[in-house]
């Protein structure tokens, strides 16, 4: 299908703007810099956790989040506008923002995940309550389990669910597995996912703290410190419109979101996020990608029309909901994956491979889903305005 073209600058449009130059740059990014050390004070003065439960109050949670918020705004707009700025300094800072924004989310991530996961078991099993790791002892292995099978247990059995599942699909809006055969192995899939997702919480934990405390933390800040109040602007940024650099991250988004295949995304329940089934490979499902590319640019442009337009200037609906959608395909993506991990644990029981068989292909209706939300939102011509 030929990709529509759409004003992608939503809140851009309107009465003539005034000249804009680098120095709007400059503006922003001392803005967000005086953001990030704003958090980091309150971080400090918290002193709570990276980002979640493992350790903090909420204000130390807040502070953890717009340290991120900030970190990722930074990047981007040296990013998309690294030619209006001192190439040597940009290029030094850039990869050390995605370095940290990237360690402060992974326990947030692991949290999220979690209970995701846990909440979909509880749907889908139809139990009173929500599989937690006080309903089993965290072994995952239950009784009367072939042990010498292992992992081609746990595989041919999730995999089973998994094109069961996807059979059904075609015909009814939402599958409905055996919900006797998935309650029976719910409880102890719920324990397994706990614990493995728990671990790689509070390792994420662990090494978020080190990094905050790290000398290599200390130089970002250092470096953040400076830019609140002196932006290395190249000597023709004063002079220099930004919007062509803008547009060319607008550009490199529609041209990503042209591959896409959207015309199959937008026919709802085609399973076709589910075609390959719950593989013994653990790399990432190879579909997922491009998807995931396209979350990437599309925050990419939102920031670059922060830049030219102001940090208050909310996005179009088109773009809030797209995002939205693209954030989802991300969670169930990774959702999937991590009930993927779980299914290949050595020595696990057949009901517990189901269940979680059954898990990592609702979550890969979420994949689904998702494009699907993203296709419609994308190719919506009414374009009005939102909140960031």
């Amino acid at each position: 299908m030929a990709q529509q073209h759409h004003d992608l600058t939503d809140s851009a449009a309107g009465p003539a703007a005034p000249p804009v130059t680098g120095e709007a740059l400059a503006g922003y990014l001392r803005g967000q810099a005086t953001d990030f050390l704003r958090a980091l004070r309150l971080h400090r003065e918290t002193g709570g956790g990276p980002s979640g439960s493992g350790g903090g109050t909420a204000d130390a949670v807040d502070a953890a989040r717009a340290l991120r918020r900030s970190a990722r705004r930074i990047s981007a707009s040296l990013h998309t506008f690294r030619p209006l700025l001192d190439p040597g300094w940009s290029e030094e800072i850039r990869p050390e923002l995605a370095w940290l924004s990237g360690t402060l989310a992974l326990e947030h991530a692991c949290e999220s995940r979690l209970d995701r996961l846990l909440l979909a078991l509880h749907r889908l099993s139809g139990a009173t309550t929500v599989p937690t790791q006080t309903l089993g002892t965290g072994t995952g292995t239950g009784t009367g389990t072939n042990t010498g099978a292992g992992t081609a247990v746990s595989a041919t059995a999730a995999t089973a669910a998994t094109t069961a599942t996807t059979t059904t699909q075609r015909t009814a809006p939402r599958p409905t597995p055996d919900r006797g055969n998935l309650t029976v192995g719910a409880a102890k899939a719920g324990a397994l996912l706990d614990r493995q997702l728990t671990l790689a919480r509070t390792r994420a934990h662990s090494t978020a703290l080190q990094a905050l405390g790290s000398s290599r933390f200390h130089a970002v800040a250092d470096k953040v410190a400076v830019l609140a109040s002196e932006v290395p602007l190249a000597p023709h940024a004063a002079t220099t419109d930004p919007r062509p650099l803008a547009a060319a991250a607008e550009e490199r988004l529609a041209d990503a979101v042209a591959a896409l295949p959207l015309v199959t995304a937008g026919h709802p329940y085609n399973a076709e996020a589910l075609i390959h089934g719950l593989s013994p490979d653990p790399a990432p499902h190879p579909q997922d990608a491009p998807w995931h590319q396209v979350r990437l640019l599309l925050r990419l442009h939102r920031y670059a029309l922060e830049v030219l337009h102001g940090d208050d200037a909310p996005p179009g609906v088109r773009l809030l909901s797209a995002g939205q959608a693209l954030d989802r395909h991300r969670d169930a993506s990774e959702a999937a994956a991590a009930a993927a991990h779980a299914a290949r644990t050595p020595r696990i029981a057949p009901a517990t491979a189901y269940a979680l068989g059954v898990l990592h292909a609702d979550q890969r209706h979420e994949v689904e889903a998702a494009r699907y939300a993203f296709q419609r939102s994308w190719q919506k011509q009414t374009i009005g305005t939102g909140t960031s």
